[in-house]
């Protein structure tokens, strides 16, 4: 199956390591961030979501009328609207993405980042009521006729939507999150589920995790798989440790200087140096303290500096060597690869032209010689 690339929709130019030059909702850099990823070979972008963020879905609705390729994965929260105004809001943005959009459930991993909005529930009551809500969007998505609803979270009735998805039969669901609840979530909704980056044999563990959720929630099929990594990249790997460094550096200052380090990307985000609630990141920060490299070319000391805030797990190297490394994950079954970098314009743009065309090239390659040995094997059976 070919890979696909998902990179970030920033709404400015701020990173872990770099104060923010602008307002929160930079129109020109958003557009121009959006437009880097079309032009260098990415498939998607993530619009995150935050309690004090520009509202990522007119900001993915900006993009999408202003680009023709480049497809949408919109981060929502389920406790910020009715899942009714929410179907109609998707199934419009779809219309103006003429069926680019993806969208990204987020249950919530901390109790304070959630009640800044209101919300009270418990992180299991949480995830029950994403299941209902993501099961009512898909409804409503799909039904043509006007039915009621009465569950434990959501009652409504005589309820039909007079605006589709573009879309048949519906927009994909994407869902995160390294516990067992999220499994068993995402394991029976979702279309694609997404893990932060880690080591090769814990994320085959959390693949098989997944597997089995969706088994026990009586599905046939299984989620495609997404995998979150922070590259560091340079023409030789002596410059890639040499930047890598000065990232982690560069992150740890701007903490020493009680500057915010975390960005909301994901919707996982936790009071600075506050002990993370939600399990993901409780699982990269155990990594981090395990060891600093695995594997061909991950790196913890950047989760270790953020306090496993989101996606923080670095691969650095050379080009090739980020590749090879992205491509052992794809052996593992990974056909979906998120990448951002902390220079967010220079390295998508980076990445689309040096990292991206040597995993597509050897997907390919690896798709081909799959195809030729099922021809094989097939004729050998009935030769």
């Amino acid at each position: 199956m070919p890979v696909e690339f998902l990179g970030i929709a920033a709404t400015n130019d701020g990173s872990e390591t770099t104060p923010r030059s602008g307002a929160a909702f930079d129109k020109e850099y958003t557009l121009r961030l959006a437009r880097a990823h079309e032009d260098h070979g990415w498939d998607r972008v993530l619009f995150a979501y935050g309690s004090g963020s520009p509202d990522p879905a007119p900001a993915a609705a900006y993009i999408a009328s202003r680009l023709d390729r480049l497809q949408i994965l919109l981060a929502h929260r389920p406790n910020v609207s009715y899942p009714t105004f929410a179907a109609k809001t998707f199934a419009t943005l779809d219309q103006i993405s003429e069926g680019r959009l993806t969208v990204h459930f987020i249950t919530g991993g901390n109790d304070r980042e959630q009640g800044r909005e209101g919300d009270t529930l418990t992180k299991d009551e949480r995830y029950a009521r994403t299941r209902e809500y993501i099961r009512i969007v898909k409804k409503i998505w799909t039904t043509h006729e006007p039915f009621d609803h009465d569950g434990e979270h959501y009652r409504f009735h005589d309820f039909v939507s007079d605006v589709f998805p573009v879309q048949q039969p519906r927009p994909n669901v994407s869902f995160g999150g390294s516990s067992p609840a999220a499994y068993a979530a995402g394991g029976a909704e979702a279309d694609i589920y997404c893990l932060w980056g880690e080591p090769l044999e814990k994320t085959a563990e959390q693949i098989e995790a997944v597997k089995a959720a969706a088994k026990a929630a009586g599905r046939t099929d299984v989620p495609r798989i997404q995998v979150a990594f922070r590259p560091i990249i340079a023409p030789t790997e002596e410059l890639a440790w040499e930047k890598a460094h000065r990232t982690v550096g560069a992150i740890k200052a701007r903490k020493k200087r009680g500057e915010p380090v975390t960005k909301r990307h994901n919707g996982h985000a936790q009071p600075q140096d506050a002990t993370p609630q939600n399990v993901g990141s409780q699982r990269l920060l155990a990594i981090a303290e395990a060891g600093e490299r695995y594997d061909r070319a991950l790196w913890t000391p950047t989760a270790a500096a953020t306090g496993g805030a989101g996606n923080s797990n670095a691969l650095v190297g050379t080009p090739e060597t980020v590749a090879q490394a992205l491509l052992d994950y794809c052996d593992l079954g990974v056909d979906i690869l998120s990448a951002r970098g902390y220079d967010l314009l220079g390295d998508a743009i980076d990445f689309g032209r040096y990292v991206i065309p040597i995993v597509r090239e050897e997907v390919a390659k690896r798709d081909a010689e799959r195809a030729v040995r099922g021809t094989q094997n097939l004729a050998a059976v009935h030769g």
